[in-house]
C-alpha cells in the first residue's frame, strides 16, 4: 500500500540531498511536488492545501537541527504533519463496563463488511474475549450464510434468522443468545446497499438506538478513494459512528483516504484490512502508517507479527541448536513455516526500512520459492532432514521426484542450508567470543 506515493515523496526528498542549507525556494519547490504526489495518490485536496501550507510555515526559515541534514528535517516535519493529518492513535475498543460489549458494523455493498466481522471476532478473540457474530443482512443473497460461513473459519458462534424480516428483533435475539452463551462481545453485521440510501440508514438507526452500541464502524473501501471520504461524510451525519474500518490496504491502492478521512470527518480510523486471512486485520496506528508513507518502515508492526506467529519456546530452543550448532534441515522448514504465519513477504519486507517504496528496490523473493523448498524437505525423511550428508545422488533424484522440482533445484537449497549453518556456526563462536568478527561480509554471501 502506498507505494506509489512513498516513492514520488522518496525521489523528492532525494533532491534535496547534499543541500548544506535549506533556502526558502529548494522548500517552495519541494513542496509543490509534494503537493501534486498528494493529489495524485486521491488525498483530498482540502487536505493537501492545509498541510503543505503548515510544512512550509515550520520548514521555511528554520534553523537546521545539528544531528540532521536538511533532508533529514524536511522528513521529520512531514512525518509530523502526516501524523497530525491521521489524528491521535485511537485503534482501541472501547468495552463495555457491562458485558456484553456491542459492536454495531455498518457501510456499503462491497466494502468487506461480512468479512470485516469475522477479522474483527477473531482479533477481539486474540484479545482474551468472547466474541458472537449476528446476522442482521437479510437482503443480500446468500450474505447470512456468508457470515455463517466465516464464522465457522474462525470458530465463533453466529445468530441468524433466514424467517424474520425485522432486524431489530433478530438483532435483540441475537444478543440474548450471546448472553446465553456468557459472550462478552457481540458484532453485529448489518446491511448495505449499492449507495447510500434512506431506507438504509432509517434501519441502522433502529438498530443503533435498540442496542446502544459500544462502537459503531463504519467499513470502508480504500481503493475507492474520495468516494470512502463521501461516504464516510454522510454516515458521520446520520450515525453516532465512533471509528472507521479501511479494507484492501493491501491492494493497488492511493491510499488517499487513509490521510483524507480522520482531518475531513474528525473520526478515528480504527482498523486497517491488509490481505484475505483471517489474521490480516491490523489496529490503525497513525505514526507507524506515516512512517511507512514516507519510506521509513514500520518495524514496531512487524515485531507484533512476529511475536503472534513466533512460539516463543520453539525460539528458545532453536537458539539452543543455533549455539550447539544443530540446526538442521527440519529447523529450517519449522521457521520457514513460521515466517509464512507473519503474512506476504512483500508485506513484510515493506515494513523493514529501506523497502516499500523508498529509493532501496524491493528483494524479490517469490512465494512460490518458498513452495518449492518447502516441498523439497517434505519430500524428505525425517533421517535426511536431521542429516543431509547422507544425502546421496539416488536420495536427491528421489526428492526431485516427490517435490516435482529437478536435482539441481534440491542441489541449490542444500547449498543455501549450507551456507546458512556456517553463518550461524561463526556467530555463534563471535558471541562466545572464541573467534573475531571476520572484516567485511562472510565469504559466503553475496
Amino acid at each position: 500500500m502506498f507505494n506509489s506515493l512513498s516513492s514520488k515523496l522518496q525521489g523528492i526528498f532525494g533532491k534535496l540531498r547534499g543541500k548544506g542549507t535549506l533556502r526558502e525556494q529548494d522548500v517552495t519547490d519541494a513542496l509543490r511536488e509534494v503537493r501534486l504526489a498528494l493529489l495524485e495518490a486521491d488525498v483530498n485536496f482540502r487536505v493537501v492545501k492545509d498541510l503543505v501550507a503548515r510544512i512550509k510555515e515550520r520548514a521555511v526559515g528554520a534553523e537546521i537541527l545539528e544531528s540532521l541534514t536538511p533532508v533529514q528535517h524536511v522528513i521529520k516535519i512531514v512525518n509530523e504533519e502526516l501524523c497530525a493529518v491521521l489524528g491521535e492513535d485511537d485503534s482501541r475498543i472501547r468495552y463495555s463496563t457491562r458485558p456484553p460489549t456491542v459492536i454495531l458494523m455498518v457501510g456499503l455493498q462491497g466494502s468487506g463488511k461480512t468479512t470485516t466481522c469475522g477479522k474483527l471476532s477473531a482479533l477481539v478473540r486474540r484479545q482474551g474475549r468472547r466474541p458472537f457474530l449476528v446476522a442482521c443482512d437479510i437482503y443480500r443473497p446468500a450474505a447470512i450464510k456468508q457470515l455463517q460461513v466465516v464464522g465457522e473459519g474462525v470458530k465463533v458462534p453466529v445468530h441468524a434468522d433466514t424467517e424474520q424480516r425485522d432486524v431489530v428483533r433478530i438483532a435483540r435475539d441475537g444478543l440474548a443468545a450471546a448472553q446465553a452463551a456468557q459472550c462478552d462481545v457481540v458484532i453485529v453485521d448489518t446491511a448495505g446497499r449499492l449507495h447510500v440510501d434512506e431506507d438504509m440508514m432509517e434501519e441502522v438507526k433502529r438498530l443503533e438506538a435498540a442496542l446502544q452500541p459500544s462502537e459503531t464502524f463504519l467499513v470502508l473501501d480504500a481503493m475507492t478513494g474520495q468516494d470512502a471520504v463521501t461516504v464516510a461524510t454522510q454516515f458521520t451525519e446520520q450515525l453516532n459512528v465512533s471509528g472507521f474500518v479501511l479494507t484492501k490496504l493491501d491492494g493497488d491502492t492511493r491510499g488517499g483516504a487513509a490521510i483524507s478521512i480522520r482531518a475531513v470527518t474528525g473520526k478515528p480510523i480504527k482498523f486497517a484490512g491488509v490481505g484475505e486471512k483471517a489474521e490480516a486485520l491490523e489496529p490503525f496506528h497513525p505514526e507507524r502508517m506515516a512512517s511507512r508513507i514516507l519510506g521509513m518502515g514500520d518495524v514496531l508492526s512487524l515485531i507484533e507479527r512476529a511475536q503472534s506467529a513466533v512460539d516463543e519456546k520453539a525460539a528458545q530452543a532453536l537458539a539452543g541448536k543455533i549455539r550447539e550448532n544443530s540446526f538442521d534441515l527440519d529447523d529450517f522448514l519449522t521457521q520457514m513455516l513460521q515466517v509464512r504465519k507473519m503474512g506476504p513477504l512483500d508485506q513484510i519486507m515493506a515494513a523493514l526500512p529501506g523497502f516499500g517504496g523508498g529509493n532501496a528496490p524491493m528483494p524479490e523473493i517469490p512465494e512460490k520459492e518458498l513452495n518449492r523448498s518447502q516441498a523439497i524437505i517434505q519430500s524428505m525423511t525425517m533421517q535426511e532432514r536431521r542429516d543431509p550428508n547422507i544425502l546421496n545422488g539416488s536420495r536427491r533424484r528421489r526428492i526431485a521426484r516427490g517435490s516435482g522440482t529437478t536435482v539441481q533445484e534440491v542441489n541449490q537449497l542444500l547449498k543455501q542450508f549450507t551456507q546458512m549453518r556456517q553463518m550461524f556456526s561463526q556467530i555463534s563462536q563471535m558471541q562466545s567470543g572464541k573467534k573475531k568478527p571476520p572484516r567485511g561480509r562472510f565469504p559466503f554471501m553475496r
